[in-house]
């Protein structure tokens, strides 16, 4: 594809350009960004070296926790640095490596989380056949295909990025580059882009939440013939799943499901689900998943005796 285009770097706008604001958003980002890493690398580390944590739930609870510190890691060391600067340039090189690593670990963020479910309807709804359906084997064929299929959608963003002649202006009003305030700097119509672009994410994003809802629905109605302990327990999975596909989603499907409009809330939105999100998967997991809390207290319990001895 020929790139047809003049502007060789954008300028972000940020979140603000007030220079106290500026300092607050440095500080506030600093300390979620270190937040979410500490509670994200607790969990990775926590289910790689338990041995009580190998089935299929937890191997998708780790590729889970990768892909938001992975979303996270895309976005927030940017806004950190920019917070600091007076002009936040990036080129238009990077813009594109930030598009595509958005978009990857967003798109297998929603992949996982649909294996969560899949795993959850098996075990509460087919507990006899759940070893033979979700086997090692067929987790991490799932797991191959989650990777595969995101980083085809991200190429399409890339593709779609690619179409498009850049001119000038090259300011972005936002903090992060993506297709959406890039529709907005082109030189030339965007209607059939903004379209692809509605049906590629917004699509994925609408489709996959309406799928995980009703697999939910499904799971919370089987629970009535399980035993009053098998319910309690179920539950208290079901919602932490269902609490992080609601924080995930509902941004997402607001940012990706309408026309390359601004408005002023977009910026806020964004952050939610580039950052609170994979900082809250942590709280939630740990303090709703007993397995996952009792694991990483032992874990953490016998790194502080061997430290001190």
């Amino acid at each position: 594809m020929q790139l047809n285009t003049n502007v060789t770097e954008f300028i972000l706008l940020g979140l603000t350009q007030v220079p106290v604001r500026k300092l607050i958003v440095f500080m506030t980002f600093l300390f979620f960004y270190l937040a979410m890493l500490l509670g994200n690398l607790m969990i990775i580390t926590t289910i790689k070296t338990s041995w009580a944590l190998g089935s299929p739930m937890y191997v998708f609870l780790f590729h889970l926790s990768l892909s938001g510190t992975c979303l996270s890691t895309s976005v927030a060391p940017r806004i950190i640095v920019d917070a600091l600067l007076k002009k936040n340039i990036i080129f238009f090189s990077e813009c594109l490596i930030q598009v595509f690593s958005l978009h990857l670990f967003g798109c297998l963020e929603i992949f996982i989380l649909i294996l969560m479910a899949v795993d959850r309807y098996v075990a509460i709804c087919k507990p006899l056949h759940y070893t033979t359906i979700m086997s090692p084997r067929v987790c991490a064929v799932l797991v191959a295909v989650a990777w595969v299929g995101s980083c085809v959608h991200s190429l399409a963003q890339i593709f779609l990025a690619l179409s498009l002649p850049y001119c000038g202006p090259n300011v972005i009003d936002h903090y992060f580059c993506d297709l959406e305030p890039l529709l907005g700097l082109a030189c030339a119509g965007t209607y059939v882009v903004n379209l692809l672009l509605v049906s590629n994410s917004g699509a994925i994003c609408t489709v996959s939440f309406v799928l995980l809802m009703f697999n939910y629905v499904v799971i919370l109605h089987s629970l009535r013939n399980h035993s009053a302990e098998g319910r309690r327990k179920a539950l208290s999975t079901c919602i932490s799943h269902i609490s992080v596909v609601v924080l995930f989603f509902v941004p997402c499907i607001f940012i990706y499901t309408r026309p390359a409009t601004t408005f002023p809330m977009d910026k806020m939105i964004a952050v939610f689900y580039t950052v609170g999100t994979a900082l809250l998967n942590p709280l939630i997991y740990t303090l709703r998943i007993a397995e996952v809390k009792n694991a990483m207290r032992k874990l953490w319990s016998k790194k502080l005796i061997s430290d001190l001895r």
